[in-house]
């Protein structure tokens, strides 16, 4: 892949990702759920947007985050949505809106998705 694919695919997702965030908004009763994927890892965190803090967040780094699976698996995608949602019940948060902050809702994206709502939570 060249230079210029790669600086294409960037801007593809920069205009994805604002056309998204003027959508989606966090309150304080119902935060943003923000999901960022690495070549290696992938972090979720979630965030008011009122006071612009990041209220809990949690990756495939955190000393909690346990697998021997591989950190870019899906598995792993699913288990880090767990992990959020134990921090997120110990901070009294229940629901949350999902941004998928421009990255297309496959694969590790929606492993994090579906690990929130194995939780009980709704996005």
């Amino acid at each position: 892949m060249g230079l210029k694919e790669i600086k294409q695919r960037e801007v593809r997702r920069t205009r994805s990702k604002y056309k998204i965030r003027k959508k989606v908004n966090g309150t304080e009763a119902k935060p943003r759920v923000s999901i960022f994927k690495s070549s290696l890892h992938t972090y979720a965190q979630v965030i008011s947007d009122v006071t612009g803090s990041t209220l809990v967040a949690a990756s495939t780094k955190d000393k909690d985050f346990q697998t021997t699976a591989s950190t870019k698996s899906v598995d792993s995608a699913k288990l880090v949505g767990e992990l959020l949602a134990k921090k997120m019940q110990a901070k009294g948060i229940d629901a949350a809106v999902f941004d998928r902050n421009g990255f297309k809702y496959v694969g590790r994206v929606k492993a994090v998705a579906e690990g929130l709502r194995s939780a009980g939570f709704k996005i």
